[in-house]
């Protein structure tokens, strides 16, 4: 595909935009896949996130591979085994998330991720964060009670996996920032590929481990194979732009999770989530350019 756009005469944004829409409608396809073995097959979904990232893993196998041993060097295991752990743990609750409500609920949820991030780099890193940008995250976190609505009657608990998923990925990102400080990209990423499966096989026993058959074997080998290409063209996005530039284009997710929900399982969404959409779009747009502002500064622009 980099070739493909390169010998079209690309530019580097009009690449990294294509990549980063491109990871958008694979892992809509990834949800709806993950959704259908999960809630429509009835597989645990301890066990459904066991077999896709380890399927994933194994289509990741070539990378790790020309990455060779070096790349587990670090002085830093501890916080990568959290770090993981976190990842982990975060992974179980999309899942269990995806098998409990529709789609476009539990992907506008998890869009409340940067939210988090700003609360926990104030709180953990001692990053100085303006008022402006509290004032934002409080939109935010608006828009996801609007998507929640805990004071309607068909609230139920299972709504905040997916916003306790977006938490702990918050403090993945956390981690991942402060790591990357001292340890190569392709480090923090190796240590997340080779230990997040046998962390998955954890939870998968103790809930009861399934193999799947038929056709949800299908689509978790589905979900397996395409997270590994999403990720690869999420890389790819960031490599080729700035992320500053690129991110916008993440929130075409809601969308196509949102269509995608409703060509497979007719999941209609209410009006509620385009109102609540509407906040945490605009708030983390504000977020994005409040901290491109400031690296710009920072860089002496």
């Amino acid at each position: 595909m980099n070739q493909l756009l390169i010998k079209n005469g690309a530019s580097p944004a009009l690449i990294g935009a294509a990549y980063m829409i491109f990871a958008g409608v694979l892992f809509a396809l990834v949800n709806i896949s993950v959704q259908g073995a999960a809630m429509h097959f009835g597989l645990p979904s301890s066990s459904v996130a066991f077999w896709q990232y380890a399927i994933a893993l194994i289509f990741g196998g070539s990378w790790l591979a020309r990455l060779g041993w070096k790349s587990f060097a670090t002085e830093n295991i501890a916080l990568h085994i959290l770090r993981v752990l976190a990842a982990a743990a975060g992974v179980q609750l999309w899942v269990l998330g995806l098998k409990s409500v529709p789609i476009w609920q539990a992907i506008a949820l998890i869009m409340t991720s940067p939210f988090f991030v700003t609360i926990g780099a104030s709180l953990f890193l001692r990053e100085s964060v303006s008022l402006q940008r509290w004032l934002a995250t409080l939109i935010g976190f608006a828009g996801g009670m609007v998507i929640l609505a805990p004071w309607s009657d068909s609230f139920t608990v299972a709504a905040l996996y997916p916003l306790a998923a977006a938490a702990l990925w918050a403090f993945v990102s956390l981690l991942t920032k402060r790591l990357t400080k001292t340890e190569a990209p392709d480090t923090v990423t190796a240590y997340l590929l080779v230990l997040l499966t046998p962390i998955n096989a954890v939870f998968a026993g103790v809930e009861g481990f399934v193999v799947p058959t038929g056709t949800a074997f299908w689509l978790i080998l589905l979900a397996g194979g395409l997270t590994a290409l999403a990720q690869l063209a999420l890389t790819r996005a960031y490599a080729v732009s700035d992320a500053s530039y690129v991110q916008p284009f993440d929130h075409l997710k809601l969308p196509l999770n949102v269509l995608f929900g409703w060509l497979a399982f007719q999941f209609v969404p209410t009006g509620n989530l385009w109102i609540g959409a509407a906040l945490i779009v605009g708030a983390s747009m504000y977020i994005l350019r409040q901290e491109t502002r400031e690296q710009k500064r920072s860089l002496g622009r």
